[in-house]
């Protein structure tokens, strides 16, 4: 015989769930005993936000499913932002929330809201465990996580049902990766044909997003841009899936110069958008530019018109238009050389000579990591800047919420990435408003002697609204971050702090990454001048 929380640590072990980050209570102190008899790490972060935003991150670099924990009441409430983030990001992730015991769930107030209402607004499914539907609840709970679209599933499990025996309990998992489905051709013509869509495209472009990352699509698109000879667009939290030394690279989507990249796509003739997902739109679908909608899932969001569509694998479908093409290259080298050289004019416009620029920060922090190092962001100014200018390699190395897009993920999710791959080195790049929304995380990184790089972009200012703020003719109200001695705050905390002014001290600072035994919080004075040339 085994009870629930046993039956439910094993199913999670068994479908290669390694840590489960929360904060505990009362309701699953049971659970959390379980977890730590089958070999799981039961991460305790201050808050069940953040709790959650690092299961997200470590589900981000794996492709694996994250895990958070809450207890009931106000540590459920809590843990919705980070839930909400993960869904929208496309994420999978398994949510649990401890609840009052059955007895009392009837007429009992203390602590006591609606889990499956709070949750299914925000998550793909939102159930409860019942001791007699334990395998059945996990296995729906498992396989909607990661299906696709993949996204947060949250599951309620009242404290006496944690205790209850199960009868008979098979933990093994479902397929806990994305089925690849047989590529089908969708057109509004029944002969149709997207092969030949893209043979009579004069300057065709891909834009690449998330679905393109999970396929693991990267050999195909390359080989399609090459054989094509057609500029590759991505989405900002698919950065890497191509290598942007790549020739056929263009740029981010709805990052810093956005104006410059959505010039390229309006003056293409045909968008081959390969898994990419309207979530991450962040200015509006505005170019009459056809597209050939190419995803695992049929464009239901209709944010774009397609007169075509080829829904499957991404890879393979990407792979079957390259082997497909025929003809002589629609763009040149030189073509999108000239692209870039205009992307990069744009990107380094507005530096104030003889300050610390935000562009400035961002290459040094390059400069001094490894090609293969994890950069993780916050939301504000600096990450769309992070968005276009950080140079990425290689797949799930770039870490950014950009769905639900919330302030705060920035900081756990670097210390997710660090227990999650100790061989990489890991960056942090947030600004003061998103530091102080999760600096206490900082104990959990020092007692876990995690050698993160934090760089804390110092403006006093929530940029972003401040700028909007002064297009509007209004004055800055709200927007102002008090003033915060951060390498001092990092130090009380257990880190490593220091406070740079000029480049040559970043660069001072970042050089001592190597012999790291806890964080480094690199407190970067900027000037927020730049920050205008580009928005």
């Amino acid at each position: 015989m085994t009870n629930v929380a046993s039956a439910l640590a094993a199913m999670l072990s068994k479908a290669g769930v390694s840590t489960v980050f929360g904060y505990p209570g009362d309701p699953t102190i049971e659970f959390v005993e379980r977890c730590r008899e089958t070999g799981l790490d039961v991460v305790s972060a201050t808050r069940e936000a953040n709790a959650a935003f690092m299961a997200e991150a470590q589900a981000m670099l794996t492709g694996d499913l994250g895990v958070c924990l809450s207890t009931l009441g106000p540590g459920s409430t809590a843990l919705v932002n980070g839930v909400a983030a993960a869904n929208l990001d496309r994420v999978p992730m398994l949510a649990l929330s401890g609840q009052i015991e059955t007895s009392r769930q009837a007429t009992f107030t203390h602590q006591v809201v609606d889990h499956e209402r709070m949750f299914g607004a925000v998550t793909k499914w939102a159930g409860r465990i019942e001791a007699s539907a334990v395998e059945v609840t996990m296995r729906k709970a498992l396989r909607t996580a990661v299906a696709e679209r993949p996204g947060a599933v949250h599951l309620s499990v009242a404290s006496d049902i944690f205790a209850r025996e199960v009868d008979t309990f098979d933990p093994a998992p479902p397929p806990m990766r994305p089925g690849r489905p047989v590529p089908r051709i969708l057109a509004s013509t029944p002969d149709s044909d997207p092969v030949a869509v893209l043979q009579a495209a004069r300057k065709p472009l891909v834009l690449a997003g998330i679905g393109a990352m999970r396929a693991s699509a990267t050999s195909e698109l390359v080989r399609l841009a090459e054989t094509v000879g057609m500029p590759i667009v991505v989405s900002p939290m698919a950065k890497g899936v191509v290598p942007e030394h790549s020739t056929w690279f263009a740029g981010v989507l709805d990052m810093a110069c956005n104006k410059t990249v959505w010039r390229l796509v309006e003056e293409s003739d045909l968008v081959v958008a390969a898994g990419f997902d309207p979530v991450e739109l962040i200015k509006p679908w505005q170019v009459s530019t056809p597209v050939l909608h190419v995803d695992s899932v049929e464009n239901t969001d209709q944010i774009y018109a397609s007169a075509h569509e080829v829904v499957g694998d991404v890879a393979a479908v990407v792979g079957w238009l390259a082997d497909s093409f025929s003809g002589e290259p629609r763009w040149t080298e030189a073509e999108v050389a000239a692209h870039r050289a205009r992307l990069s004019d744009d990107y380094y416009a507005g530096r104030v000579v003889g300050a610390l620029n935000p562009t400035d920060v961002i290459d040094a922090v390059q400069e001094g990591v490894p090609a293969e190092a994890v950069v993780t962001t916050d939301v504000g100014s600096h990450k769309l800047l992070v968005g276009q200018g950080w140079r990425a390699t290689k797949p799930r190395t770039v870490l950014m919420t950009n769905g639900l897009s919330s302030m705060g993920f920035g900081l756990p999710a670097s210390l997710a990435a660090a227990m999650a791959r100790p061989d990489l080195p890991v960056v942090s790049i947030i600004g003061d408003g998103g530091f102080a929304m999760a600096a206490s995380e900082l104990r959990l990184a020092a007692d876990r002697r995690l050698g993160i790089v934090v760089v804390v972009m110092v403006d006093q200012s929530l940029n972003r609204i401040e700028i909007k703020q002064a297009a509007l003719g209004y004055p800055s109200v709200g927007t102002r971050v008090p003033d915060t001695a951060v390498a001092a705050v990092a130090e009380a905390y257990g880190c490593h702090g220091v406070r740079v002014e000029t480049l040559a001290e970043l660069h001072r600072a970042v050089g001592e990454r190597g012999s790291l035994d806890r964080p480094l919080v690199v407190e970067c004075r900027i000037d927020p001048a730049q920050y205008t040339s580009q928005f």
